[in-house]
């Protein structure tokens, strides 16, 4: 999420009411997660495994709760509670806010584009042109649709990423201050959930088909001219090369990567990335000719086992 206008390290340490480690006037332009940093950017960490990474990253600025070296270039924020105070700035660059009409005053409706009944539209939506979108859709705030998209009745674009952290008093959720991005002559079918990204963008490249009942996480990319079936679900942070395609249920793992043309069939659990232009099944996931040979090999257990007698 890149902010309106460039602040200041100090700007920024004042908002958050901690101390900091560089320039009063060291540029500050956005905030990220760790996948999606570039250079102006904060990222937050709050456990020493991730010190390093985040302090390496392509971020300028570090949201940490320990005082470490600070790498050249790079100015750190120390915090006691990183996790909080990046919920913090989420809430002071892109708090919610409610809305009074079903349709807001500030979403843009390109030409030819029908919105049926009992739809909401928030807040900075962008629809392109010559779209259909159904009854009782709901986009939420700073989504970005292109045109020739259809959205199928019932379908939610921008709900909250799925992400918590654990505390002693139950679980705190990350705010999400991110959208969804879909492209020109995408199809979403009827009761699909695509979430917003964290801080960056959840997006459905174009040419794309998505079945009904589907669900994408958080910061997916899906890429262009995929299909994917009814009752998938992808979680946060996968990237899914051009032309793939999923078949029913398939449920995938968070931060893999499946390749280009790559098809994966019903029912099968993504557990890890893998390549593009095969054919994968099972659950964990495998070439699927291969998973077809070892359950022919299964079936005949019974029969080994006869003759062992």
């Amino acid at each position: 999420m890149k902010f309106k206008q460039s602040h200041t390290l100090k700007e920024i340490a004042a908002i958050l009411g901690c101390t900091y480690i560089g320039a009063d006037d060291f540029s500050v332009t956005g905030m990220n997660e760790i996948h999606v940093v570039t250079a102006g950017d904060i990222v937050f960490v709050d456990h020493p495994k991730y010190y390093d990474k985040a302090l390496q990253s392509a971020a300028t600025v570090v949201l940490i709760n320990k005082e470490v070296d600070c790498p050249e270039g790079k100015a750190l924020l120390i915090s006691d509670d990183p996790f909080r105070d990046f919920n913090k700035l989420t809430n002071h660059f892109r708090p919610f806010t409610a809305a009074n009409v079903s349709v807001s005053e500030s979403a843009v409706i390109g030409e030819g584009t029908v919105i049926q009944p009992n739809c909401f539209i928030g807040h900075n939506v962008t629809i392109g042109s010559n779209c259909i979108i159904h009854s009782n859709v709901s986009i939420y705030d700073n989504c970005v649709i292109g045109d020739n998209v259809i959205i199928q009745a019932g379908t939610i674009l921008g709900a909250d990423a799925f992400y918590y952290k654990k505390r002693a008093e139950g679980f705190d959720q990350l705010l999400s201050g991110g959208r969804v991005v879909v492209e020109n002559n995408v199809g979403i079918g009827a009761l699909c959930t695509i979430d917003k990204g964290v801080t960056g963008d959840t997006t459905i490249g174009e040419g794309t088909k998505i079945d009904n009942q589907v669900h994408v996480g958080h910061d997916t990319v899906i890429g262009k001219k995929c299909l994917i079936a009814a009752q998938t679900g992808i979680a946060g942070c996968v990237i899914i090369e051009d032309e793939v395609t999923l078949w029913g249920q398939v449920g995938t793992t968070s931060g893999i990567t499946i390749g280009a043309k790559a098809v994966i069939l019903g029912q099968t659990g993504v557990t890890k990335s893998v390549e593009g232009g095969k054919s994968y099944f099972g659950t964990p996931i495998e070439e699927s000719r291969e998973k077809l040979k070892q359950l022919a090999y299964i079936k005949r257990i019974p029969e080994l086992l006869k003759n062992l007698k």
